[in-house]
C-alpha cells in the first residue's frame, strides 16, 4: 500500500475521534491524551493491542481525567476540569491539533516509518512529557508491554481503502469500524428504522416507524432539512422524498437496507449492508455499500468519473462508520 495512502487512512479517523473526544470537554484543540483515546477505539492493530490489554474507552477516559486532576493538584491548583458532555464535534467547527500532537503524528510517517496507527502509538508511548506513561500506569500497563504486543501483532495494520469496483454490474465498496458496545446493542441500533437518520447522512426522518422490521417492508423517509450544525440543506424537490426498504435481517450478524429516490426517474437505489462480529471490548462492524452501474452510453460517459466515485464511496463509508461509533460514545 502506498505510504501516503496509509498515512491518510490513519490520520483521518484518528483526527476525527480525537477531536470528538476534545469536544466532549468544550475544547477546540486535540492533544496527545485525546490522541490516546482515539487509538483505543481505532480499527487498526494499535486499537486491538490496547483493547487486548484490557483498555476500553471508559477506563481510558477515567484514567485521562484522573491524570488531569492529579496534574492540577501537583501544581497546587484547587480546581477541576469541566465535566464531560456529549460529542458535539459534528455540530461545531474550529478544531485543530496541538503542535505536539500533530508533530507526533507527522513523525510516525517520517523516513523509515509506516505512518499507520501502530506507528502513531509507538511514538505516543515514547513521548517525553510523561503524560501517556502516567496514564498507562493508571491503566495497569506500561509502554514496554504495549510495544511488546505491537511487535507480536501479525495481522495487517491497515485495511485497503474501499474502492468502487465492478461486481456483477454494481459499484461497491467496504470498510470496517470498531464500536465500543456489545454486539446485541449495536444490532438493535442498526435494525431500528427510527434510528437510521443517526447513521445514514442522506436520511433526515423516517415515517411509519411503527411497522415491524421485516424483509420487504418499505418506509417513507425524507432527506435532512438541516446539517448537524443547524445550517439549512439546499436540495432539489425531487430528491427530498426517500424510500427505505429492509432487504435482509439475520440476527444477530447481518442487516441490509436499501435507499431510493421514488421521485427521480431511472435513479439507482443504494444498498447498505452490515456484518457484525463480537470483538474484544466491543463489536466489529463491516459496512458495504453498492449500487447498479449505468449501462450503454451512460456508462461510457460515467467512466471518467470513476476516481471521484471511488472517493465518494470512501467518504460515505467513513461517515457511516464514524456515526455508528459516535453513537455509543
Amino acid at each position: 500500500m502506498n505510504k501516503l495512502v496509509r498515512a491518510a487512512q490513519t490520520s483521518q479517523p484518528l483526527s476525527l475521534a480525537a477531536m470528538e473526544e476534545a469536544s466532549r470537554l468544550g475544547l477546540r484543540e486535540a492533544d496527545i491524551d485525546h490522541l490516546f483515546l482515539a487509538l483505543v477505539i481505532n480499527d487498526q492493530s494499535a486499537g486491538h493491542t490496547l483493547r487486548e490489554l484490557g483498555i476500553d474507552i471508559d477506563s481510558a477516559r477515567l484514567a485521562v481525567e484522573e491524570q488531569r486532576d492529579a496534574q492540577l493538584t501537583a501544581l497546587g491548583i484547587e480546581a477541576s476540569f469541566p465535566a464531560a458532555g456529549r460529542i458535539v464535534f459534528h455540530e461545531t467547527d474550529g478544531y485543530e491539533w496541538t503542535p505536539r500532537a500533530w508533530g507526533l503524528i507527522a513523525k510516525s510517517s517520517s523516513k523509515g516509518k509506516p505512518g499507520d496507527a501502530a506507528a502513531v502509538l509507538r511514538e505516543l508511548v515514547a513521548e517525553p512529557s510523561g503524560l501517556i506513561t502516567d496514564i498507562l500506569d493508571r491503566l495497569g500497563t506500561t509502554s514496554d508491554q504495549i510495544i511488546e504486543h505491537l511487535d507480536r501483532a501479525d495481522s495487517p495494520s491497515v485495511k485497503p481503502m474501499p474502492a468502487a469496483v465492478n461486481v456483477k454490474g454494481r459499484a461497491t465498496g467496504s470498510a470496517e469500524t470498531f464500536v465500543s458496545a456489545p454486539l446485541n446493542e449495536v444490532w438493535a441500533f442498526l435494525t431500528d428504522p427510527a434510528r437510521i437518520p443517526e447513521w445514514e447522512p442522506s436520511i433526515g426522518i423516517v415515517d411509519q416507524i411503527g411497522q415491524e422490521p421485516r424483509p420487504g417492508t418499505v418506509w417513507e423517509a425524507a432527506a435532512p432539512a438541516t446539517y448537524p450544525d443547524g445550517k439549512p440543506v439546499k436540495i432539489k424537490p425531487q430528491f427530498r422524498r426517500r424510500s427505505v426498504e429492509l432487504i435482509a435481517i439475520h440476527q444477530p450478524h447481518g442487516i441490509a437496507w436499501s435507499f431510493g429516490y421514488p421521485d427521480v426517474a431511472r435513479s439507482n437505489s443504494v444498498l447498505t449492508e452490515f456484518a457484525l462480529a463480537e470483538a474484544t471490548g466491543g463489536t466489529q462492524v463491516r459496512i458495504t455499500t453498492s449500487w447498479s452501474r449505468r449501462t450503454g452510453w451512460r456508462g461510457l460517459v460515467a467512466w471518467p468519473l470513476r476516481p471521484i466515485q471511488k472517493f465518494l464511496v470512501w467518504i460515505t463509508l467513513f461517515q457511516i462508520g464514524s456515526a455508528i461509533s459516535r453513537t455509543f460514545r
